[in-house]
């Protein structure tokens, strides 16, 4: 079973910065898409980005699009997402998952799942 833990949340002000990552310890994901999806209080999990097991494809919800960056660097097992222009309402709590069953912005069409950071952005 595979494994993910997310890093890198926390405390930001509005119009900052926070580059979140997403490790896979002991295991390979390489052959995977990756997504991220984020969560906020008393709000379902909503789709927020996801990038191709190779790198050369991503895709961006509309609230994020132009101020988040997905990437990942498959010799180290890790995705990234750099968050830029941060907004009060991108606070929740963030999420990365493998996706096993072809390329998709829903929910339930992912595997494996971490335990979340969580990012806050204050005013």
């Amino acid at each position: 079973q595979v494994r993910l833990v997310e890093s890198g949340g926390g405390l930001v002000q509005v119009g900052g910065s926070l580059r979140l990552s997403c490790a896979a310890p002991g295991r390979t994901y390489s052959t995977s898409h990756m997504g991220w999806f984020r969560q906020a209080p008393g709000k379902d999990r909503e789709f927020v980005a996801i990038i191709s097991w190779s790198g050369d494809r991503t895709y961006y919800a509309d609230s994020v699009k132009g101020r988040f960056t997905i990437v990942r660097d498959n010799a180290k097992n890790t995705v990234y997402l750099q968050m830029n222009s941060l907004k009060s309402e991108d606070t929740g709590l963030y999420y990365c998952a493998t996706n096993l069953g072809g390329w998709s912005t829903e929910l339930r069409r992912y595997d494996y799942w971490g335990q979340g950071t969580q990012v806050t952005v204050s005013s």
